[in-house]
Formats: C-alpha cells, sequence, structure tokens
C-alpha cells in the first residue's frame, strides 16, 4: 500500500457506505429501504479515494 491515507479513507467510507445501506435494509421494518442512488454515489468515491495517490507521494515513488 503505497498511498495508506487515502486508501484506508476509501476502505472507511466503502464500509460507512455498506454499514448505512445494510442498516436500513436490515432494520426490521419492510418501508424502511437504502437509499440506493447515495450508497453508489458513496461507493464511487470510496473507490476513487482507495485508487487516489497521497499528496505526499511523488509519481515517481508510487510507480505512476
Amino acid at each position: 500500500m503505497k498511498s495508506w491515507k487515502t486508501t484506508a479513507a476509501g476502505i472507511a467510507a466503502a464500509i460507512a457506505a455498506i454499514a448505512t445501506a445494510a442498516s436500513a435494509y436490515l432494520d426490521g421494518d419492510p418501508a424502511t429501504e437504502p437509499e440506493w442512488g447515495i450508497v453508489v454515489a458513496a461507493l464511487s468515491a470510496a473507490i476513487g479515494l482507495f485508487m487516489a495517490r497521497d499528496n505526499d507521494k511523488r509519481s515517481e515513488d508510487v510507480g505512476a
């Protein structure tokens, strides 16, 4: 993991998005539905963070 800060933020965002959707889906109330648009947007941001390079890393240092 060459850019641990953005990778950690991406993992945390993905966990939060999945946990939020799971809690809405599994709360026992059939009227409660996860807001899938928000979940997809949060997961997209998480993927972006996971793939990003930390600001203090040079391209040469990370092989980009």
